[in-house]
């Protein structure tokens, strides 16, 4: 076993309860089920999404937490409160049991909390034992998050493909399990080590390895899931798919044995070399010099071409430029956060991009019903799933292509959120199945690299240290999104609704719309708003490119 390996199996945990945690993933899976048997409105329905993602605006808590109480009890109570939330959900959707309207809104509220615990565990375990390389540990990590929609998929239909109940039971036993098995490897974290630029380009490799891997593993889900209506078949890519999840645990060791020819290559080295650090590892420059050369150069921008000098005359560049950020990695502490012009930039391209991917997740299924392609709801949410993980797949390319392509992570940022706005507008112009899989796609994509990279842009913005409080705060927009954009959703779904009573299926409060109308004002205003987030974005790029540039040639040295 080489030297370091027991951080790579600490990686592997977290890539595991990664895949097995990301329950709000299926929500559409079960919703129509869901909503039939409480009897409820699709407004109602939205209450019950919007409690699921409120969870996160309790993700401070987790943090918290993690200041009283060791890391494997923190663990266990993520996994007991989804063994709670959507273990009487699972009841109450058997009719086992009956409960009123707010105490299903409160198990969906507890529900949610386990997945934002579950994702703050993880952050902490990567950002403590990857300092270096701490963006490619998240946005490996992260990524298989979107992963978890697939393999219930694969573990429901390897029982049987007929009870979509089935999923709210596997919400609230895997997370358990998995918990089980990671319990070793939390238990025996090791000791942080010096970052030495040797073990550094070992670990670039690894990551290199391991990113193919994943690419591998999400290949493997997409292309093999339209044969899993078997069992039988199901069962065997659920048994291909668990093999390769093993491998993440063993590869870093075959990568790093002495057998391992390319470690003594020259051919190598810019691979290896192909890394993104924030922190100084030798240690050799202290703050006064740090910020000296912070104002030379400023003082050198500032002196720049005419042309510049007279773009900064302009009102709008004083506005976008006003308390511009300086150097990245300075920790913010709450009250520098909410003071911050760059945060609430940030919040608002977030509110207006990730999150509308997420509340078009939780609306997959009565959108593919309204459509009149209900049978393939289950495929639907399987492919936003495997797409939002190679979105968060790739939220690792700015690390590995950053000394060919010097680019600002925030600029990766905002051009992530460029395809948004173009598939509502393509679900806006046409109903039919394909435009329904390609847009599905797209915002897959778009909102996955928007969730991984964004844990890494919040680290390197506002400091890694106070990156557990920083990033709950800025993902409390998804609870209010969720709520706002799923109200607009359930009001304009409803209103169309009444309005065809006559030809539509009602079961006392249920009411169920059929037609392009049904979303079709939804659509127009969401890419509107999609355009409003691609705006915050680039302006957010825009503010901080010139920190990025200036740690890009501090690293270059």
């Amino acid at each position: 076993m080489f030297v370091g390996s027991r951080k790579w199996v600490v990686l592997a945990a977290t890539i595991w309860i990664q895949a097995f945690t990301g329950t709000n993933f299926d929500f559409s899976s079960y919703s129509s089920e869901l909503k039939s048997v409480l009897q409820i409105s699709q407004l109602q329905l939205n209450y019950l999404s919007v409690a699921s993602d409120m969870g996160k605006a309790f993700g401070w808590c987790s943090g918290v937490s993690l200041l009283y109480f060791p890391l494997w009890v923190v663990v266990f109570m993520a996994a007991f409160l989804g063994l709670l939330g959507y273990g009487f959900q699972w009841l109450l959707i058997k009719q086992l049991i009956s409960f009123p309207y707010f105490l299903v809104f409160l198990l969906c509220l507890v529900a949610g909390c386990s997945i934002c615990w579950f994702n703050t565990i993880c952050y902490v375990l990567c950002i403590k034992h990857f300092p270096a390389n701490r963006s490619l540990a998240l946005s490996l990590s992260i990524s298989f998050n979107g992963v978890t929609a697939a393999l219930y998929t694969l573990i429901a239909n390897a029982i049987t493909s007929s009870d979509d109940t089935l999923y709210l039971l596997l919400n609230a036993i895997v997370p358990l399990l998995i918990a089980m098995v990671v319990l070793f490897p939390v238990l025996q974290q090791p000791q942080p080590q010096p970052n030495s630029a040797d073990m550094i380009r070992r670990d670039s490799l690894v990551f290199l390895c391991l990113n193919v891997l994943a690419l591998v593993t999400g290949l493997y889900l997409l292309i093999l899931y339209s044969l899993s209506s078997s069992t039988t078949i199901a069962r065997v890519i659920l048994v291909g798919a668990g093999f390769l999840l093993l491998l993440f645990l063993f590869l870093p060791v075959i990568v790093n044995s002495r057998e391992w020819s390319c470690l003594n290559s020259a051919a190598c080295y810019p691979i290896l070399n192909s890394r993104f650090n924030l922190i100084n590892l030798d240690g050799g420059r202290d703050d006064d010099h740090l910020h000296k050369e912070l104002i030379e150069n400023e003082d050198n921008y500032l002196k720049g071409s005419s042309a510049d000098i007279v773009r900064e005359k302009c009102c709008f560049v004083n506005v976008l430029l006003k308390d511009q950020l300086k150097v990245l990695g300075e920790e913010h502490s709450t009250k520098m956060l909410m003071h911050s012009w760059d945060f609430w930039i940030y919040y608002m391209a977030y509110f207006c991009g990730g999150t509308i991917g997420l509340v078009y997740s939780n609306n997959l299924g009565q959108i593919s019903q309204s459509l009149g392609h209900d049978s393939q709801t289950n495929s639907l949410v399987t492919l936003y799933s495997t797409c939002s993980f190679f979105g968060r797949l790739l939220a690792a390319a700015p690390d590995f292509l950053n000394r060919k392509i010097h680019f600002a992570r925030t600029g990766w940022f905002a051009a992530a959120l460029v395809p948004m706005p173009i598939a509502f507008i393509l679900l806006a112009i046409t109903g039919s199945i394909e435009a329904l899989h390609v847009s599905t796609s797209l915002i897959g994509l778009s909102s996955g690299f928007i969730f991984a990279v964004a844990v890494s842009i919040t680290s390197e913005l506002f400091g890694p240290n106070s990156v557990g409080v920083n990033h709950n705060i800025l993902i409390t927009n998804i609870p209010i999104g969720s709520c706002l954009y799923g109200l607009l959703a359930a009001l304009v779904y409803d209103s169309n609704a009444d309005s065809s009573s006559r030809e539509s299926i009602w079961l006392r409060k249920m009411t169920m719309c059929m037609g392009r109308k049904c979303y079709l004002e939804t659509f127009l205003w969401w890419s509107c708003i999609s355009i409003v987030g691609m705006v915050s974005s680039f302006a957010l790029y825009f503010r901080t490119r010139h920190a990025y540039d200036d740690n890009f040639a501090r690293n270059t040295n």
